[in-house]
């Protein structure tokens, strides 16, 4: 990022001022007051992510990035890395804005695109958020107003500029996922008291199916609930203020020390390391 250069600082005050928008509807911020890291932890569709305060270092099987204010970490496809955020000296804060592309994102750009797709550049990279100014301003304004159509259309015009500098993946529909489908449905309830009958009735699938195709994709039920929840638990300790049993309560575990623990054993993280209480 160039210092010398005031725009990035303008663009960084204006998405900060989201933090407490209620009409943000899928867009989070992300704030933390101690340094932590996580392992493994899975993206499991395309975002960004633009740095507002303090330091973020990613790791994926192949890449080793390190974020300043002003940067915007792309996830181009679903993909699993290693993270660790660090609040700024200055304010004791960690604080980023996280955008989701959501599917409606993506098919307007893969409509609006109609030239040969550039060759890929990889799951994740590292751009100056600045680069992006116009598309980012007119998604934060129309996102302040509830113009929810407008929004997507400012990030649309996003996804056609990153595919320009050659993050073609983003226009790429990703191959169908019965891990993923059995992730939303737990994600979007994680209080639930899941059952295989429960995601079997709801995706039309005998036990018998829903296990064979699930060990195709190296998974099981299990596990797809667990990851859901604690990556719920995640998000939720990020973005609240709320006590570990309250957030423990919230994806489904009625013992806080019994989800510490499959917190911990899941990132290699306390979550009382987050310290956003």
């Amino acid at each position: 990022m160039n210092t010398a250069t005031p725009f990035p600082h303008a663009l960084l005050a204006q998405m900060a001022t989201l933090v407490d928008c209620g009409r943000a509807e899928g867009f989070v911020c992300l704030s933390a007051r101690r340094e932590h890291g996580a392992r493994s932890v899975d993206i499991p569709r395309p975002q960004l992510t633009i740095l507002l305060q303090g330091r973020k270092q990613v790791r994926t099987a192949t890449r080793s990035l390190q974020f300043v204010p002003g940067d915007l970490l792309l996830v181009a496809q679903p993909c699993r890395i290693d993270m660790v955020n660090v609040p700024d000296p200055a304010s004791g804060t960690y604080l980023s804005a996280v955008i989701p592309l959501c599917e409606e994102v993506l098919v307007a750009a893969r409509a609006l695109w109609n030239e040969p797709l550039p060759a890929d550049t990889g799951d994740i990279a590292q751009l100056p958020a600045a680069e992006f100014e116009q598309p980012l301003l007119q998604w934060r304004a129309s996102l302040e107003q509830g113009r929810y159509i407008e929004a997507r259309l400012a990030l649309a015009a996003l996804v056609v500029a990153l595919c320009r500098r050659g993050h073609s993946a983003l226009l790429l529909p990703p191959p169908p996922s019965l891990a993923a489908r059995v992730r939303a449905l737990v994600a979007a309830q994680p209080q639930r008291d899941w059952r295989s009958r429960d995601i079997e009735d709801l995706l039309g699938l005998s036990g018998a199916t829903l296990r064979r195709h699930l060990a195709a994709e190296h998974t099981s039920l299990r596990r797809l609930v667990a990851d859901a929840r604690l990556a719920h638990a995640m998000e939720l300790l990020y973005t609240t203020r709320w006590p570990l049993k309250t957030v423990a309560a919230k994806v489904g575990y009625r013992s806080a020390s019994s989800f510490s623990r499959r917190f911990q054993q899941r990132y290699g993280l306390d979550p009382a390391d987050i310290g956003n209480a």
